[in-house]
């Protein structure tokens, strides 16, 4: 019988559907992987999901297996975490590994594309690697200093992990500050001080924005200290923000600077990799403080109903656990008109 997969893709934008596909097996040089887990990433994949992809971002925003193009029809994603069913390597077969891999329930990639996840890393905490990775190039491009005073405005998924990191240095103060009470509970599992906006200590030498929103910019503007550097995080996707670039703004020599993942900081670019930057995400992944990230779960089948209850905020999830253990190859093999056979949300 011929191996067939299953596939989350978005139709078009507020309707998402599940697809099968003809599975090929894996070459020289490939693996096949079986998802145990994979996780909806809340910011970008909401924007996806609503078809907010500005045009002229279109290449810049394709994941690294995307398959279709924005706004529709596309299998987007790239929080994945599975097992090695077949490798050219041994070695290979049977370990855990992290993909940035859509929603799926077994792909054949090239070896290089995954990362062994380290044994002391659960496979359902394992999905958050690429946005440690996130972090972990946000506080690269930051380049905190011993005894510096940091503000991470924003504790969606990206703003905690970055604030998770930076609290590992030694001496350096770091508050995690947002809108909503309920995320001082994140916030305090992390070990992190936790502020409202209003309540946000100033005079910062670093502030981290990852709010998506105007205020949060705003504010961030406000906490910093003359000649300090805000950290931008946030993608808006096509809507327009204001920046408060008067007042203060120049007699305080700030400097407002971006951060995006597409991108080795230039300071690392000669010295450091992507799978460098991946790998450590893993090793920090092994903090088990970090699972309360994972605020939500679901089945795979259940991908259609959920992502539009992600995009409207009914369910507020930091990362959206997604499941597998309950998908067998009777499922797949039930579809095997390919990709003509769908399962519509």
């Amino acid at each position: 019988m011929e191996r067939t997969a299953l596939a989350y893709w978005l139709r078009s934008p507020g309707s998402g559907e599940i697809r099968s596909l003809a599975l090929r097996s894996p070459g020289p040089g490939e693996v096949l992987v079986r998802t145990l887990y994979s996780g909806v990433s809340r910011g970008t994949e909401t924007l996806v999901f609503d078809g907010r992809v500005p045009e002229s971002q279109h290449d810049v925003m394709r994941a690294p297996f995307q398959e279709g193009d924005f706004p529709g029809p596309v299998k987007y994603g790239y929080l994945n975490a599975g097992v090695v069913e077949e490798a050219g390597d041994p070695g290979l077969v049977g370990r855990t590994v992290f993909c940035l891999y859509p929603h799926q329930t077994r792909y054949v990639v090239p070896a290089d594309a995954v990362t062994p996840v380290p044994e002391a890393v659960p496979a359902r905490r394992a999905v958050l690697a690429g946005t440690v990775e996130t972090a972990v190039n946000a506080v690269w491009d930051a380049a905190p200093a011993l005894g510096d005073r940091i503000a991470v405005v924003g504790a969606g998924m990206v703003g905690c992990c970055v604030a998770s990191v930076l609290s590992r240095f030694p001496a350096v103060r770091v508050e995690l500050v947002d809108s909503d009470p309920a995320r001082a509970a994140v916030a305090e599992a992390l070990g992190v001080p936790f502020a409202l906006p209003g309540q946000a200590a100033g005079e910062c030498d670093t502030v981290v924005h990852a709010s998506t929103s105007q205020e949060g910019l705003a504010r961030s503007l406000e906490l910093a200290a003359a000649d300090a550097e805000i950290i931008e995080l946030s993608w808006y996707g096509d809507r327009k923000v204001g920046v408060p670039l008067g007042e203060a703004f120049h007699s305080r020599r700030l400097v407002l600077r971006s951060s995006q993942v597409g991108a080795l900081p230039p300071a690392r670019r000669t010295r450091r990799t992507f799978a460098d930057r991946m790998a450590l995400a893993l090793e920090l992944l092994a903090d088990p403080a970090l699972e309360t990230l994972i605020t939500g779960e679901s089945r795979f089948g259940e991908l259609p109903e959920v992502m539009p209850r992600i995009a409207a905020g009914e369910l507020p999830a930091l990362c959206h656990l997604i499941t597998y253990d309950d998908i067998t190859d009777d499922d797949a093999s039930a579809e095997a008109p390919g990709a003509e056979g769908s399962r519509a949300g």
